[in-house]
């Protein structure tokens, strides 16, 4: 089974104690494991990383280029401002496909754009816990 990486940001891992507004109530915990049960369906082994350290999350980069297949980032506001990140995954041959549960261009303007999107293969923005399911969609074809 071809293998995932699923990797999540700074205060992904509060999703559901904030902003519920923005992200709803459902929480991190539980949305992993939909991630996690979808990946299995579409074929995926999935592995979930979450950290708010952003060393943490390029070192995770770094070692996902032999281990994955491709792989997901939701790199929470580090997607508006993190180079460290865009050079992260432009060092690494595989697909990342960038997420955002909450469509960061209808936002604050400082949402509007990403200094990783130029390095990801394509950007899901906007759908909650289903753009994470859209980007294994997105994978299942470029992961063949």
């Amino acid at each position: 089974m071809k293998k995932i990486l699923v990797l999540l940001g700074p205060n992904l891992n509060m999703v559901g104690v904030r902003e519920k507004g923005v992200y709803g109530t459902e929480t991190a915990d539980s949305i992993s494991e939909q991630i996690k049960e979808y990946g299995a369906k579409a074929g995926f082994e999935v592995e979930i990383y979450q950290s708010n350290h952003e060393g943490d999350l390029i070192d995770r980069i770094h070692a996902s280029r032999e281990a994955f297949c491709g792989a997901v980032i939701n790199a929470g506001a580090l997607t508006h401002y993190s180079y460290a990140l865009r050079d992260a995954i432009a060092c690494v041959s595989i697909p990342y496909v960038e997420v955002h549960m909450s469509n960061i261009h209808a936002r604050e303007e400082f949402r509007h754009h990403s200094v990783i999107s130029p390095v990801c293969v394509g950007q899901i923005a906007g759908f909650g816990k289903t753009s994470y399911f859209l980007a294994i969609e997105a994978l299942r074809e470029l992961c063949k």
